[in-house]
């Protein structure tokens, strides 16, 4: 008997040891995982108070910024509150996942213990996660993935007690209804309660009844279920029964929902008089591929807006802390034409496209569509407009005949148009032979004129070869470009890779007299209370001359001559760019083997850049589109920005003169005058900024305080009431571009005080000649 009681007793220590050192071994574990826990006031994030606003110039909504779960996955943009939301889905979410929600404090010990015997009894776990874990889960813990882990469910625990100590039960439901994935919405992931009730009923989550309620609740624990309409049906019913027994409708209320004769989005379903499905059809499996769900205007060029407001602020500033007030460059009427354009493009088979419009004088994104649009889908998030960089074919050429033209080469300078081979050391027998597109030449000396009209690359080479390459490619920096330094001849017919947007950038001097400005987006910030964090027109814009007024009028002439000296039949490849009434220049680019093709153009108003391609890259087949693609959508994009504008001309500087084409009796090139006095070129002085050599100052950085009217962007007057002046600082000698308008109109007096005023209209004239808006929106190889 002793021996026996000695023995359960040494059991029983030994049992109690281990228990001890597993309690040691887990209380080890838990204090390393409570140590290694995100920071629960993150979820402060997702409330609507720190919701970041973003108008267009115009200042209309363009949508919110809201930040992206830890995983990458991004919430629904559109945020709503709790009163912005059917009681009916708030009960039918609450009753199916978590009927104890307002009697816990973040764990629920029922729904725990109900999960441990499954367990152990090797059953199929569900249920006994409350909203807050779920909550956490999907935000806080989302790095973790969904697996089942020990860390994973101490982690989420921990956190549930925290937020449920620092955040009120309707904060956390708010939250809830906001983060929680309801399926797959194509391109855009079914985030948030806004995105269901508009993807499967095309409703405001305020209109949803007591059917379309139970619908969407039963669908957040399997999103999949939308795929077998029968089945869900049965998910229904018993939440309805939940509901009754819960209080939270009447059996009137639920008989009611059931016979409703339901018909989620994609789905055709016919019922009988008491509410069983008789047949259900999924007609339209694409049905979820919603433009309603993306909320937000101009989604690629609020991508571009959210990073350059993180890089300047971080990401705490722009997604908490009560969030901004963002003021951008975006034009609406501009950006509707663009998308137009693009919803509208006709392109090769398996092909999209990127197009921007800036305006030229200052370098403000007034447009960008990074997708081809179809219609009935959000399109890819990805970029074409700034993220793809593509080889730019002979779209490049006119930057490399300007660059020559500042050497001091005219229009009318030759170059013959017949084989020729060139030394290269990594070349098939140690030599280049470049052809031109289709391989044929015209065995003559070509101009600079002809030779652009033509895009022939024979010429192009010969010429990049007289004035050398490290010039071509020291502009091509000063241009925005990073070309390789061991780039090759192939350099100058259209090699470079770059996007759309820094094309267009590289084309606005030819059209604002020579300034080379970096492309912006955001012309003003401020908090919620109204404190400016940021004012374009206070902030010296990167910019540098790039070429004098007459060099980049000639650049410009030779633009608007390949649009127009060739009509069809004679060749022409940039004649469906053509604007009646508008004076219009710009260059196709085509890649070898057709991957690319390129229209970059210019008005006096804006200058645009269009590409088309393959995402993924590759070709678009061996037919010849040179000219037949991009220029129609180019100009679509352009006659729609411009509609409603009076036409306006380039502006000519002083020392022009025309001669007539040798190659064409109707069209007039444009030189130098040789009397002209005045300076032509555009030299470095120790490693400045290229400046202009000529009689006049070139623009200062000194910049002096003036007063200025916050509704027409001009000088203030005596008349101005006292509420809408506001100060700026400019450069002296754009001063007299903000002079107030002779024959002033009457202007409202009811503006919101902390509103960015409206950018004057670009001067013709300015003391260096050049044609500038004043900064002021207070708000590889090419063919054709």
């Amino acid at each position: 008997m002793n021996l026996f009681l000695r023995l359960v007793l040494l059991l029983l220590a030994l049992a109690v040891a281990a228990v001890v050192v597993a309690a040691g071994v887990a209380a080890t574990f838990v204090s390393k995982w409570a140590s290694d826990i995100p920071d629960y006031r993150r979820l402060d994030s997702l409330t609507l108070g720190t919701t970041t606003r973003v108008y267009a110039r115009d200042l209309s909504p363009l949508g919110s910024l809201t930040p992206a779960l830890a995983g990458g996955a991004r919430i629904n943009r559109t945020l709503v509150t709790l009163e912005e939301i059917s009681p009916y889905m708030i009960a039918s979410v609450v009753t199916n996942e978590d009927r104890r929600f307002f009697e816990h404090y973040g764990l629920d010990p029922i729904g725990i213990s109900r999960g441990l015997k499954k367990t152990l009894n090797n059953e199929r776990v569900e249920g006994g996660s409350t909203l807050t874990n779920q909550l956490v889960k999907l935000t806080l813990l989302d790095d973790l993935g969904g697996a089942r882990t020990p860390e994973r469910k101490v982690k989420e625990w921990l956190l549930s007690l925290q937020v449920e100590r620092s955040f009120t039960k309707e904060e956390i439901l708010n939250n809830y209804l906001n983060a929680i994935y309801w399926g797959d919405g194509g391109a855009v992931e079914l985030f948030g309660v806004h995105a269901a009730a508009r993807a499967y009923f095309g409703k405001l989550p305020r209109d949803l009844n007591l059917a379309q309620s139970t619908y969407l609740a039963t669908l957040v624990p399997s999103p999949r279920r939308y795929l077998d309409y029968k089945i869900q049906r049965g998910y229904m019913r018993s939440l309805l029964e939940r509901m009754v027994e819960d209080g939270w409708v009447t059996r009137a209320q639920a008989d009611a929902a059931w016979r409703e004769k339901l018909q989620p989005r994609g789905w055709k379903v016919t019922y009988d008089a008491t509410g069983n499905v008789k047949s259900a059809e999924l007609v339209n499996r694409s049905a979820t591929y919603l433009r309603a769900v993306t909320t937000t205007r101009a989604p690629h060029f609020m991508q571009q807006v959210e990073k350059e407001l993180i890089a300047r602020f971080g990401a705490e500033r722009v997604f908490g802390s009560g969030g901004l007030n963002v003021y951008t460059t975006l034009d609406p009427q501009a950006q509707s034409a663009a998308e137009l354009a693009s919803r509208q493009a006709v392109v090769p088979q398996g092909a999209t496209l990127g197009a921007v419009l800036l305006d030229p004088y200052t370098a403000e994104v007034l447009a960008m569509v990074g997708q081809k649009i179809e219609a009935g889908r959000p399109p890819p998030e990805w970029n074409n407009a700034v993220q793809g960089k593509r080889q730019v074919g002979s779209s490049i050429k006119p930057l490399l005949y300007t660059t020559a033209l500042s050497t001091g080469l005219t229009q009318l300078h030759t170059e013959e148009d017949r084989p020729v081979s060139f030394p290269c050391s990594g070349c098939p027998d140690g030599e280049y032979k470049p052809q031109n597109f289709g391989g044929k030449f015209y065995h003559r000396d070509m101009t600079l004129r002809e030779a652009l009209n033509r895009s022939l690359n024979i010429p192009t080479l010969r010429l990049a070869d007289r004035i050398g390459l490290p010039t071509f490619r020291g502009k091509l920096t000063e241009l925005g470009f990073t070309p390789s330094r061991d780039s090759g001849l192939s350099l100058a017919i259209g090699t470079l890779e770059t996007t759309p947007l820094m094309m267009a950038a590289a084309y606005a001097p030819f059209v604002n007299g020579g300034i080379w400005r970096q492309p912006r987006y955001i012309s003003r910030v401020t908090t919620v209370s109204g404190q400016v964090l940021y004012d374009a027109a206070n902030e010296r814009q990167a910019q540098r001359r790039v070429w004098s007024p007459q060099v980049a009028y000639l650049g410009l002439d030779m633009l608007l001559g390949y649009v127009n000296d060739f009509r069809p039949t004679e060749g022409g490849f940039g004649w469906k760019a053509r604007i009646p009434g508008w004076e219009v220049g710009g260059k196709t680019g085509t890649t070898n083997d057709v991957r690319d093709l390129w229209f970059v153009g210019a008005t006096p108003t804006y200058v645009g850049a269009v590409w088309v391609g393959k995402q993924a890259g590759g070709t678009m087949g061996d037919k010849d589109y040179s000219g037949e693609v991009n220029p129609p959508i180019w100009r679509t994009m352009v006659m729609g920005a411009l509609a409603g504008k009076p036409p306006r001309q380039f502006t000519v500087p002083d020392g022009i003169m025309y001669e007539t084409a040798p190659f064409k009796r109707d069209v007039q090139i444009a030189l130098v005058d040789p009397n002209y006095q005045g300076k032509t070129t555009v030299i470095e002085r120790d490693n400045e900024l290229p400046q202009l050599r000529e009689a006049s100052p070139p623009p200062s950085d000194a910049t002096v305080k003036v007063n200025l009217d916050r509704r027409t962007g001009r000088l203030a007057t005596e008349f101005t009431p006292p509420e809408f002046v506001i100060e700026r600082r400019v450069r002296p000698e754009e001063l007299p571009g903000y002079a107030p308008d002779p024959n002033p109109q009457p202007l409202p007096d009811d503006l919101p005080a902390s509103l960015p005023a409206a950018a004057p209209k670009p001067p013709t004239d300015s003391p260096d000649g050049i044609p500038r808006a004043p900064q002021l929106p207070a708000q590889a190889g090419g063919n054709s």
